[in-house]
């Protein structure tokens, strides 16, 4: 009941108790235990003597069915989700039970979603898009050198056919429009080093943030309603998950290796000094593009140094 009453508030006007519970056909004090119920989901409403309930934002509710519809590439699973710890940990717990299969998860709100050195990713209700996908790969933990760049690049070829263009990538797997960060990407990876494993792809993609959102954000961030006001949150949904599913169908037939030229095309820091800092130590060099693996080539005073992603950071020198 909770998502029909989201969905008749979601236009951002106001709605009685009565009107809601007639068309629900339950009692006010039923819906009025729903409301109550938004409070624990963080989901700012107000409520006015006389003239009801409303959203204090208008907001596009995430629907299964049109995502499902405008997909052009196989996919097994789709869930879309009210509320999750985090989409990532979701779908990792269900892994095993669904080898072989494209499994994704949307949400529309993670109240536990982290990103890359065990960040938080703010994920506020209704507003941007969590995105996992669980798929199986016959190469094992070998085979998959370079996925998070290929899923970068896919976050920035449906970005593109959404009409956003000048996107930019930073090594190993963000998302980038005018210098801030616009998405991260998470990847998890269970099973065996050699043979069979599973891979969970999390993509986190700032939509539309408030300034109270992004309260805890520690670095620059942009979000697509800025760079494009008016976008659909379905469409933009089915438009990154549709393009991951055929990066994805890619990579497993040609690895990384054809996108090498792409990736370093569209990196930030392309031929710029860089910092590349590690618990151990820092590095500093002219980042030269990646190899066919998708590591780093950084040329330092002592030539060309290969960066394997980890936990680092890469940051301009100046």
């Amino acid at each position: 009941m909770l998502n029909r009453i989201l969905e008749l508030l979601a236009d951002g006007q106001f709605h009685s108790g009565e009107e809601l519970g007639e068309t629900l056909g339950v009692s006010r004090a039923a819906v009025w235990k729903q409301l109550k119920k938004l409070d624990e989901l963080n989901i700012p409403y107000s409520s006015v003597k006389g003239k009801g309930y409303r959203l204090q934002d208008a907001i596009e509710l995430l629907d299964k069915e049109r995502i499902q519809v405008a997909l052009t590439q196989r996919l097994d699973i789709l869930e879309v989700l009210l509320d999750v710890g985090s989409t990532n940990t979701y779908l990792f717990e269900r892994a095993s039970d669904h080898m072989g299969k494209r499994y994704a998860v949307l949400a529309e709100k993670q109240v536990g979603g982290r990103g890359r050195r065990g960040r938080q990713w703010v994920s506020p209700f209704g507003k941007n898009i969590y995105l996992s996908l669980l798929v199986s790969f016959a190469g094992g933990m070998a085979a998959l050198e370079g996925l998070s760049l290929m899923t970068a690049i896919a976050v920035e070829k449906a970005l593109a056919k959404l009409g956003i263009e000048g996107i930019g990538l930073k090594w190993p797997n963000d998302v980038y429009a005018d210098g801030k960060k616009l998405a991260g990407i998470l990847l998890e990876v269970t099973g065996e080093y050699s043979s069979h494993c599973q891979v969970v792809i999390g993509i986190g993609l700032n939509l539309a943030l408030s300034s109270s959102d992004a309260e805890s954000i520690e670095q620059p961030w942009a979000e697509l309603r800025t760079l494009k006001p008016g976008l659909s949150r379905n469409d933009v949904a089915a438009t990154i998950l549709d393009e991951l599913l055929l990066l994805v169908d890619e990579f497993q037939r040609n690895g990384f290796a054809p996108y090498q030229q792409y990736w370093s095309e569209r990196d930030i820091y392309h031929q710029q000094e860089v910092r590349i800092i590690s618990a151990a130590n820092e590095k500093r060099g002219k980042v030269k593009g990646v190899n066919r693996k998708g590591e780093l080539m950084l040329h330092t005073e002592h030539g060309i140094d290969i960066i394997n992603a980890g936990e680092i950071s890469v940051r301009p020198v100046n």
